[in-house]
């Protein structure tokens, strides 16, 4: 059975060390519990920027770079849009969702 938390070491500076224990009396928290928090959320900030990195370079879809990130395509459109990286739909994309589009629409209206 794999067990769901490893220990894991390592050297920090003493000017982490010092901000670390600032962070623990500010928020009432043990040094462990700090260091988890601040962890998920550096590693939540680094895979939305390395997916959206991923899809600005053409070689994921919007869905998947937010799928491999953890978050909603929502969010990952909002963070693609405040960082400036270029949209990855091309004008054949465009044509080919407006032809899904119009048929839809046509069998709709031949079902009424």
């Amino acid at each position: 059975m794999l067990k769901k938390e490893q220990m894991v070491g390592t050297r920090l500076p003493k000017s982490v060390i010092s901000d670390l224990e600032k962070i623990e009396q500010i928020e009432q928290l043990d040094r462990s519990t700090v260091l988890r928090k601040l962890l998920h959320k550096a590693l939540k900030e680094w895979k939305l920027g390395h997916y959206a990195g991923e899809y600005g370079g053409g070689r994921v879809t919007l869905a998947r770079a937010a799928e491999e990130a953890g978050v909603s395509v929502w969010e990952m459109m909002d963070y693609v849009r405040q960082n400036k990286i270029p949209a990855q739909y091309s004008l054949e994309d465009l044509e080919h969702d407006l032809k899904l589009i119009h048929k839809k629409i046509r069998k709709e209206r031949v079902q009424k």
